[in-house]
């Protein structure tokens, strides 16, 4: 089993307020398992974003590797606004 730490925390009223209710009603059986859950739940929040982000700056790597070797074509603002509304016609 893992190490166990004990801390201290504080937090805003309403929020205490809201740990405390999912405890009152049954969801846990602790504050602690409130504040695990919501920890874990931050952690995959956090690590798709990493992967957001890295991705991002891939596409913008090859996007200013493209622009540097001359790979671009003029902007036409209509043929995104068309391929705008086809993305959003599909769902």
């Amino acid at each position: 089993m893992a190490e166990i730490e004990r801390l201290t925390i504080t937090l805003p009223g309403d929020m205490a307020a809201t740990l405390r209710a999912a405890v009152a009603e049954g969801d846990y059986a602790s504050t602690s398992e409130v504040v695990r859950e919501a920890l874990r739940d931050w952690k995959h929040k956090r690590a798709l974003q990493q992967q957001e982000l890295a991705a991002l700056c891939r596409d913008i790597a090859q996007g200013l590797a493209d622009a540097a070797a001359g790979r671009t074509r003029e902007f036409d603002a209509e043929r995104v606004i068309a391929r705008g509304r086809q993305a959003s016609a599909k769902g």
